[in-house]
């Protein structure tokens, strides 16, 4: 395990410990709403006995809503703990969900075409090499299988809610593919006060050139890209306020792809 994996590893453990939005297992999913979670676009049709990976996806909250629509699921995390909430929500529902940690950059434990889907939650931003993670998940996808995962867009990556200026959200970091950044957690993360002992994040922009050119090499084809997911945003909302920030700034991209061919 190198440095950077290492670190997300601790990041995540403390996020756990902190009951952090994204670390919360959903308990509550019925049809609609898993549907509604993991596809409000209807981009995956019937999930039914499909395999699906959900990578880099521990927590019980993309897992819990395939599962309950009826897929064979298999949660691949670096935490240990956010694998531990997918066991929950699988003993809560009562099904099965296989759980295997690892990090996304090395999906050796899983044979070549072993899945129909790969979802792949926020999290390509913590490792700063993209082509690798394309490169296994092609490896582990069969041809013709969706590949879907979100980033965070990298024109604006590094700009925060207090960077208002008066007129805009400045810019302040050049647009360099790989650069590492640093920055505070939304105050919506945590339901508590206090969450000091949670290291801040450590991400790296990845250009749009690079995604994009990843995915061609690696045979996808792109069928959907959207910018405006799970936003409420407000351009008459108070500045600096996350829902003015995102009326200006849309912070992540998702990006729907076909493997069209085995290169």
């Amino acid at each position: 395990m190198d440095e950077i994996a290492e670190y997300n590893r601790a990041r995540w453990k403390a996020l756990v410990e902190a009951d952090a939005l994204f670390t919360r297992p959903t308990l509550n999913f019925n049809a609609d709403s898993a549907r509604e979670r993991i596809d409000s676009g209807g981009k995956l049709g019937d999930v039914a006995g499909k395999k699906v990976l959900c990578l880099a996806s521990g927590g019980g909250q993309q897992s819990a809503a395939f599962a309950l629509l009826g897929a064979i699921v298999t949660v691949f995390d670096l935490s240990d703990e956010q694998l531990e909430q997918d066991k929950k929500v699988a003993a809560h529902y009562g099904f099965e969900i296989k759980t295997v940690q690892g990090d996304m950059r090395n999906l050796s434990p899983f044979e070549k075409e072993s899945f129909d889907i790969v979802y792949h939650a926020y999290s390509l931003n913590f490792v700063p090499d993209t082509i690798e993670v394309f490169r296994q998940v092609a490896r582990v996808l069969r041809i013709g299988g969706i590949y879907h995962f979100g980033f965070a867009n990298p024109f604006v990556m590094g700009v925060e809610q207090n960077d208002w200026n008066g007129e805009g959200y400045v810019l302040k970091e050049p647009y360099i593919d790989g650069a590492r950044i640093s920055y505070d957690d939304q105050d919506w993360v945590y339901d508590q006060e206090s969450h000091e002992k949670v290291p801040k994040p450590i991400e790296y922009r990845h250009t749009l050139s690079n995604i994009l050119s990843g995915l061609i090499e690696n045979g996808f084809v792109i069928s959907h890209v959207s910018d405006n997911c799970d936003i409420n945003s407000d351009v008459n909302a108070e500045p600096k306020t996350w829902e003015h920030f995102t009326a200006f700034v849309p912070p992540w991209l998702n990006i729907w792809a076909i493997l069209k061919s085995d290169i």
